[in-house]
């Protein structure tokens, strides 16, 4: 079989480094933490040929293209409830549980929308002495 083009050098090189930069791509996207793994990537090539009328030359056009992963999904859950003028609302459930405080990662004590408790004053005010 003979050898007419070279595909490293065909176009000045531009095929290889067009395929190059678009299989840089699909490893970027494959250490991409957020990338589902498991899901293949792929990078195409288009070589396009059209020739003359006499067709003793053809215009080429390379082209090059990559299919990647998109990022996975976030989720999160929403409260939804009524503002006193009835209107509706939603806010970010932060705790995992309606009405459940929880202790952030700075150890301040937050409601379910991860608002700051106020302090609570203590209900027995008075004072055990022990002998």
């Amino acid at each position: 079989m003979n050898k007419i083009i070279d595909l490293n050098t065909f176009a000045s090189g531009a095929l290889a480094e067009k395929v190059n930069i678009e299989l840089q791509k699909a490893l970027d996207n494959i250490a991409d933490p957020n990338t589902d793994h498991k899901k293949a990537r792929k990078v195409t090539v288009s070589i396009t040929l059209k020739a003359n009328e006499k067709r003793n030359l053809a215009n080429v056009v390379v082209d090059t293209k990559s299919t990647l992963v998109p990022a996975v999904g976030v989720e999160t859950e929403i409260l939804i409830d009524y503002a006193p003028d009835g209107q509706v609302t939603g806010a970010e459930l932060k705790s995992g549980i309606p009405g459940q405080s929880f202790i952030s990662n700075d150890g301040e004590i937050l409601d379910h929308l991860g608002q700051p408790l106020p302090a609570e004053e203590p209900t027995n005010k008075k004072v055990v002495q022990f002998k």
